[in-house]
């Protein structure tokens, strides 16, 4: 057995967990959440906990145990804390600004870049040079800030651009004459 899947899931008081059939409904102070589960794999609630087990003992089947059982614990953080990324400029004249649904990018470009955020996404800018992306699934979340970090990636000879918070970036040497 997927040894990811052997741990239990804990559920906390705040969330509600709703089993019906292969669909996971979750609820919390944050939001509603739903996942369809995969027929090889079963989900059982018992005692406040959440199990994921494979239907057999083949390699696929417990593969896909072990990524429920990530998805579902995801999904169950997500309703009661929430997810974030944050991401920094880098850059002379590089700006970020939140305006209702959508963030306004100032990277160099001759125009400025205009990101509409997505359902279920909040963004905000606590000073020009930093955005922060908040949610409650972590796969939008973390998609959310690929795509807005993609629109100017941090380039390896002054380090500008648009990167994560704790991203390290790898400088390289100038070139000698």
């Amino acid at each position: 057995m997927s040894r990811v899947a052997k741990k239990p899931i804990k559920v906390p008081s705040s969330a509600q967990v709703t089993l019906d059939g292969q669909q996971i409904q979750v609820k919390g102070p944050k939001g509603e959440l739903s996942f369809t589960v995969h027929d090889s794999v079963r989900v059982t609630q018992e005692d406040g906990e959440l199990r994921c087990q494979a239907v057999t003992d083949k390699s696929a089947d417990v593969a896909l145990a072990g990524t429920t059982r990530a998805l579902v614990a995801n999904m169950v953080t997500g309703v009661t804390d929430g997810f974030e990324r944050k991401l920094e400029l880098r850059g002379v004249g590089y700006r970020a600004q939140a305006q209702g649904k959508s963030l306004n990018l100032t990277l160099g470009f001759s125009h400025p870049v205009n990101y509409a955020v997505p359902e279920g996404i909040t963004v905000e800018t606590p000073s020009q040079t930093e955005v922060l992306v908040k949610g409650i699934d972590k796969q939008l979340v973390g998609q959310v800030a690929a795509q807005i970090r993609a629109y100017r990636p941090p380039e390896p000879y002054k380090g500008k651009g648009v990167r994560y918070a704790d991203e390290r970036v790898v400088m390289k040497e100038a070139k000698k004459k």
